[in-house]
């Protein structure tokens, strides 16, 4: 395997929980499916800014999108997964939902070789491409690292050898800290996180929870009306 590691993984890790409701607050009204409340709190402007600012980020938002929600996520997280799933679906959905994915490879060494492959896809392909990537990577089983990641790359015929020389340029390792430093100054203690209209929800409420907040963001500008 020729992508190189980071040196200072602990750096880029952070305590998980499996239940949302120990993440944190819920400042606002946003519940699980389940009905459980979400950890979830308001970011300033400042904050929501330097999030649309950071490298490394993978736009799969049509022309006609009004809504934008940022997914902080990392390839091994099981919940991660089982969010994959229902982001999908909302948005084969709803065409008016512009995803973008921000790579957050906290939980291990394989995590971090999957987001490097990740990061230097992206410079590749278009956004709907990566997204069909990033589903791809959660089609089978096990644990994503950084050769399961280019087997995916190379079945969809993306160059392996553009891909290892831009996945050990030190820019892609600098790119991942940013992502790190942002999560932690976000106060996101949980993958997947997400932001949108300026508030952050840590962990997955669910498939029909994020429709009801997409619903909300258009009717009335903020993530529960």
């Amino acid at each position: 395997m020729l992508l190189r590691m980071l040196v200072a993984l602990a750096a880029l890790t952070v305590m998980w929980s499996a239940q949302a409701q120990e993440f944190g607050r819920a400042q606002f009204p946003i519940k699980a499916d389940d009905g459980t409340p979400m950890a979830n709190h308001a970011l300033t402007p400042a904050q929501t800014a330097a999030v649309a600012r950071l490298p490394g980020l993978v736009d799969t938002g049509g022309p006609k999108a009004d809504v934008t929600l940022y997914q902080f996520y990392d390839l091994n997280c099981p919940y991660c997964r089982a969010a994959a799933a229902d982001v999908d679906s909302l948005l084969r959905g709803d065409k008016a939902v512009r995803l973008v994915f921000v790579p957050y490879p906290v939980l291990s060494v394989q995590s971090v070789e999957g987001a490097r492959v990740e990061l230097a896809v992206r410079e590749l392909i278009s956004g709907p491409q990566f997204l069909e990537f990033h589903r791809k990577l959660y089609a089978g089983r096990g644990v994503i690292d950084g050769a399961r990641a280019l087997s995916v790359s190379d079945a969809m015929g993306i160059d392996r050898g553009k891909i290892i020389e831009i996945a050990n340029q030190p820019r892609i390792t600098e790119t991942m800290k940013s992502h790190a430093k942002m999560g932690s100054d976000l106060k996101l203690v949980a993958t997947p996180s997400y932001v949108i209209q300026g508030v952050a929800i840590v962990g997955h409420s669910g498939l029909e929870p994020l429709r009801k907040i997409v619903a909300a963001v258009r009717t009335c500008k903020k993530v529960a009306c």
